[in-house]
C-alpha cells in the first residue's frame, strides 16, 4: 500500500479514500448527530475545505492499495456475507466502514458461539452479536462487523470468512402448534375462581405465531388432570401445557398427572425466578410444559425463555434449564422491556 499524507489545502480535486466522521451535540438531544460527514470517494471541494478543519482534520490520507491488500469497506461487505446464515440479510453497504446485519423475519437468534470466538479470536476484524436465543422482530439488528484498520492484508480477511463457516447468526422461524391447555385446580375447575390463566397462556402462543385448539379444566385430581391431556392429545394437540398445581401443597397433583397421562423425561424445577417449579417432559414427540402459578401473576418467567426454544424443536432437559441459571434472575423492572434486557442470558 502506498499512502501519503496531504495537507487539507492541498488535497482539493483529490479523491477521500476513508470515511471521516463529524459528531454533533449529543445524540440523545435534537440536532444530536455522529455519522459520516464526508464518504470514501468524495472529490474534495475547495468549500469542503473549512468543515474538514472544524472537524480537526488539517492533514487526509491518500492512499493506493496493494494487490495483496483489503480496503476496510470490501472487507465489510466480506464478512458480512460470510456471516450471515439463514434468516438474516445484510442491511446496507458499508457505513463508517461498518455493516449491519437484520432479521429476515420474526423468530428466535441462533449464535454460532465457538465460531463467533474463533472469528474474533483472528484480530483485524470484528462481529458484535446479540445473545444466542433472543426472540427478534424482523428488520431488528442482529449483528455488527467491521474490519477494524482502515486496511488489512487479504488472506486476514479471508481466514475470517473461513471461520466464519456457513453463517455465525441465524433467525429461526418457531413452528405453530396447536396446543391444549389444561388448567389445575378444584377452586378454578368448580367456578368459584375466576381462570386468568388461560388468557396469559394464549396471549403468549399466539404472540408467536400459535394458536390455543383445546382449553380444559380438571380439579386436583390425577385421573382428571391425564384424562383432560389425553382428550387434548386426541382432539390434535401437538403441545401440551398445564397450568398451576407445582408446589408442594398436598393437593397440588399436576406432575402426576402429567405422568399418568404416559410422559417420559420429566424434569421438575428450574434455577429461574420467577419459574423455580416449572416442569417439562414429552407423551410421545408432543412436549408437555407445566407452567407454574408465577405465570399468571408475573409479566415474563421461565415459560418466555423456554418456549421459544420449545417450538423450534429444541427438548427442554435438565441440562438445558441448568445453563438458564445464569441470568435468571428478572429485576423485576418497574417497566418490563424484556427481551431487551439480560434475563435469561449468559
Amino acid at each position: 500500500m502506498a499512502k501519503r499524507t496531504v495537507a487539507v489545502d492541498e488535497a482539493v480535486g483529490m479523491v477521500l479514500s476513508h470515511d471521516v466522521t463529524e459528531i454533533r451535540g449529543c445524540l440523545a438531544e435534537a440536532g444530536g448527530f455522529k455519522g459520516a460527514a464526508f464518504r470514501k470517494g468524495h472529490v474534495i471541494r475547495a468549500e469542503d475545505v473549512e468543515h474538514f478543519k472544524r472537524l480537526g482534520k488539517e492533514h487526509l490520507y491518500v492512499l493506493t492499495l496493494d494487490a495483496d491488500e483489503i480496503h476496510e469497506d470490501e472487507a465489510a461487505a466480506a464478512l458480512a456475507t460470510a456471516l450471515s446464515g439463514s434468516g438474516v440479510r445484510v442491511a446496507g453497504p458499508p457505513t463508517e466502514g461498518k455493516i449491519t446485519l437484520v432479521a429476515e423475519w420474526d423468530g428466535l437468534l441462533h449464535v454460532d458461539v465457538a465460531a463467533l470466538h474463533a472469528f474474533n479470536s483472528l484480530g483485524d476484524v470484528m462481529c458484535a452479536t446479540l445473545h444466542d436465543r433472543t426472540p427478534v422482530a424482523q428488520g431488528e439488528p442482529v449483528a455488527a462487523t467491521r474490519l477494524i484498520p482502515l486496511t488489512a492484508p487479504r488472506q486476514r480477511v479471508e481466514a475470517a470468512v473461513a471461520a466464519a463457516g456457513a453463517g455465525v447468526v441465524r433467525v429461526q422461524v418457531p413452528r405453530s402448534a396447536r396446543a391444549g391447555l389444561v388448567i389445575t385446580g378444584s377452586e378454578v375447575a368448580s367456578g368459584r375462581v375466576r381462570d386468568a390463566f388461560a388468557p396469559v397462556l394464549s396471549k403468549k402462543l399466539e404472540a408467536l405465531g400459535s394458536s390455543v385448539l383445546r382449553v380444559a379444566y380438571a380439579p386436583d385430581d390425577v385421573d382428571a388432570i391425564a384424562a383432560e391431556i389425553g382428550a387434548a392429545l386426541e382432539a390434535g394437540a401437538d403441545l401440551i401445557v398445564t397450568s398451576g398445581g407445582l408446589s408442594v401443597d398436598p393437593d397440588d397433583v399436576t406432575r402426576l398427572g402429567i405422568l399418568a397421562a404416559g410422559a417420559v423425561d420429566l424434569v421438575y424445577g428450574s434455577p429461574v425466578l420467577p419459574g423455580a417449579m416449572f416442569a417439562s417432559a414429552r407423551i410421545g414427540e408432543v412436549p408437555v410444559l407445566g407452567v407454574p402459578a408465577c405465570g399468571m401473576y408475573h409479566r415474563i418467567t421461565v415459560l418466555d425463555l423456554v418456549l421459544p426454544r420449545v417450538l423450534c424443536g429444541e427438548v427442554i432437559d435438565r441440562d438445558i434449564l441448568a445453563q438458564l441459571g445464569h441470568g435468571g434472575l428478572c429485576r423485576s423492572c418497574p417497566t418490563c422491556r424484556y427481551p431487551v434486557c439480560d434475563f435469561g442470558r449468559f
